[in-house]
């Protein structure tokens, strides 16, 4: 630029200065080229948020059409028995998705998973890493409960591991957490003992697992506790979760 150019766009910004003030307009913004990044970066955060919304609500439904499909399930025995499907329950948006291995009897009568003295200390140790039962997703092997609370059959988890499949893919957790044998074993595709599963990280179609102890097998063994404790910091962790201090 030469000496008279610069003179005209000194010029001209002069005149369009004195033409704000006389119109009462004190500040002048001029879009500089990082203003402009910033708020076109800001435009697409708001595009990506909007579209996650979208997806959450995708999923949500989904999740709505495969629950009132698996109440009305009949493929197996425990048809007969059963008093409710349970289907599972929590945030379909979860980060940190807990998998047991049956419904029993307090879940059988109110159709949710883990209410009884075993979902207590469930949501205890939910609550110990900052999270709520409303944060995460809960759910299990089998739907049905298995008369007596015995031991799923073979046959039982082989029809039902599907429809928690389903549900796996539509909630798309970035963890998943394995309570007990049944449920790491089976996920896992192993025979390992649980003792041996617990505290290291596996993989589950591209998901991180996490196999820690049952709240039930805590009730009888309190020593277990503090195994689990472990487990559940390295899943904080994972998910970047800010563990809050114990209170005194």
């Amino acid at each position: 630029m030469d000496r008279s150019e610069f003179d005209s766009v000194v010029k001209s910004l002069k005149c369009l200065v004195e033409s704000e003030e006389l119109a009462g307009i004190e500040e002048i913004f001029l879009a500089t080229g990082a203003k402009k990044e910033k708020a076109a970066e800001k435009k697409e955060k708001a595009a990506v948020k909007d579209t996650d919304r979208t997806d959450v609500k995708g999923r949500e439904a989904s999740l709505v059409s495969h629950k009132r499909r698996v109440l009305s399930c009949a493929e197996c025995d425990l048809v007969a028995t059963r008093k409710n499907v349970v289907f599972g329950e929590g945030n379909p948006d979860a980060d940190l998705m807990f998998i047991g291995e049956a419904p029993g009897r307090d879940e059988d009568l109110q159709g949710r998973p883990f209410v009884g003295r075993a979902g207590q200390l469930l949501t205890k140790i939910i609550e110990s890493i900052g999270l709520r039962r409303e944060d995460i997703y809960i759910a299990n092997i089998l739907k049905c409960r298995p008369p007596g609370n015995r031991n799923p059959m073979p046959t039982e988890i082989a029809t039902c591991t599907p429809h928690l499949v389903k549900q796996i893919e539509l909630i798309k957790p970035r963890v998943i957490c394995a309570l007990g044998k049944f449920a790491a074993q089976t996920l896992l595709d192993t025979e390992t003992p649980i003792s041996r599963l617990r505290g290291n990280w596996h993989e589950y179609r591209g998901i991180k697992l996490m196999p820690t102890y049952h709240p039930a097998y805590l009730l009888r063994n309190p020593g277990g506790k503090r195994d689990v404790w472990v487990d559940m910091k390295k899943i904080a962790h994972e998910l970047g979760i800010k563990i809050p201090k114990k209170k005194k």
